[in-house]
């Protein structure tokens, strides 16, 4: 009965879906593109490049967007050499995922959007590419393509899952939905304790308890000595200190800059980079940037003496070379209520972390990171640039934070490891 009532909601919020798609496409038109996809109809069969045996079936992956497509990375890697002879599908469900992926992972393996959850467009996809498997990163819960999965005998494994006390909560307001489908999982693999505890309350069949997979991303020496040079170019021309607001969301600029201009009011001022987290918002961010009276200099329009106040960070792929280029990083999405986005990353680079009050979505990382002193957290912007100061005139605090961040980054891998052997039964 329950089920039914979500179908009926489904299909009266139909419309609703095509108008959200038409009012994203028109900041970001590949929102236009492969439509039929969404519903379940494609046009592209299974690549096996590189492969003999054009009869087997692909290993599914599916990850939401860019931060988990590039979480995938380890996990790809360890795949192609656990079972060689599979080919790889790998489902999104935004451009910026499809383009990620398709930069990372487009040489070997087929690219398409996840259909949205209408158990037609389900079945017409499953059927269509005939997954040996499927693997879901992170926290995905499709009541019916899990059911539809289970009724065509396709294991699914949700990898690297975590849940926040909140999306618990959530879920738990629709338990008599969520319950069923949660049964259905053949495994689940889930980050921290707290994680694997939620996600049985919800009904997951016995949870194993993992890590993240996040620590074992290795990054591209090139991009990461792209960004070393970088940094020696800026302190050749200015020897001022290089701070970086990365992955900013939506709201964190106009508040980071307001405070900084505080701050600076009277001094000279570090060179700041601050990199967006979504690419559709790059011009409103470099508005706001002029607007505050400083000085700007795009990375998409890079020159090679930089005269400015501020870099923006308008690229793909470049969050490795601002690491590598940068004394301190403040952490985006940790300073409003978005849970903050991935500093894993940046603490493997051995860049100093600043974290905002709101981590609820890397939990036991923030946890272990501020144990481990490999990040640092304050409450609101007034600590945090408080701290930013503190590290920029202290150097050997700066050297031991980043030391530790290394060292945090390297203690928690294995991961990746330890999910492809419990998959092994599957592949």
């Amino acid at each position: 009965m329950v089920r039914w009532a979500y179908r009926i909601l489904l299909w009266l919020g139909f419309p609703l879906i095509w108008l959200y798609l038409l009012k994203r496409s028109k900041k970001q038109p590949a929102y236009r593109q492969f439509w039929a996809e969404r519903l379940g109809y494609y046009s592209v069969g299974i690549t096996n490049k590189g492969l003999q045996d054009n009869t087997q079936k692909p290993i599914w992956l599916h990850a939401v967007s860019v931060g988990e497509m590039r979480a995938c990375a380890p996990i790809i890697q360890a795949l192609r050499i656990a079972a060689p002879h599979r080919p790889l599908l790998l489902t999104c469900m935004t451009p910026t995922g499809r383009e990620t992926a398709q930069a990372l992972f487009g040489d070997f393996a087929t690219i398409v959007y996840l259909p949205y959850d209408y158990p037609a467009a389900i079945r017409r996809f499953l059927q269509h590419f005939r997954p040996q498997c499927g693997v879901v990163m992170e926290t995905e819960i499709w009541p019916n393509l899990l059911h539809e999965s289970a009724a065509a005998k396709v294991p699914l494994v949700l990898a690297n899952a975590r849940l926040s006390a909140a999306s618990f909560r959530a879920y738990q307001r629709i338990s008599a939905l969520i319950a069923p489908a949660m049964a259905k999982w053949s495994l689940v693999l889930a980050q921290a304790p707290a994680d694997a505890e939620r996600l049985a309350a919800l009904g997951a069949p016995a949870p194993k308890v993992m890590g993240s997979v996040k620590f074992d991303h290795s990054n591209d020496a090139a991009i990461v000595a792209r960004g070393q040079a970088w940094r020696a170019a800026l302190l050749q021309q200015s020897n001022r200190p290089l701070v970086l607001l990365a992955s900013s969301r939506e709201g964190e600029e106009a508040a980071f800059l307001a405070q900084w201009q505080s701050v600076y009011a009277q001094t000279a001022a570090p060179l700041l980079i601050i990199v967006p987290r979504h690419p559709q918002r790059f011009d409103a961010v470099a508005d706001l940037i002029r607007s505050h009276g400083l000085a700007l200099q795009r990375r998409s329009q890079w020159q090679e003496v930089v005269a400015a106040d501020v870099i923006l960070g308008d690229s793909m792929g470049e969050m490795a070379a601002w690491f590598a280029a940068s004394d301190v990083c403040i952490m985006g999405g940790s300073l409003l209520p978005f849970g903050s986005q991935n500093f894993i990353e940046a603490c493997a680079q051995g860049c100093p972390v600043l974290l905002g009050p709101h981590t609820f979505n890397f939990a036991a990382a923030t946890e272990a990171a501020l144990a481990e002193g490999a990040a640092w957290q304050g409450q609101n912007l007034v600590e945090i640039m408080d701290k930013m100061q503190q590290l920029l005139l202290d150097q050997t605090a700066r050297q031991q934070m980043s030391v530790a961040g290394v060292q945090f980054s390297n203690a928690h891998r294995g991961a990746t490891a330890r999910l492809v052997r419990e998959l092994a039964i599957y592949l």
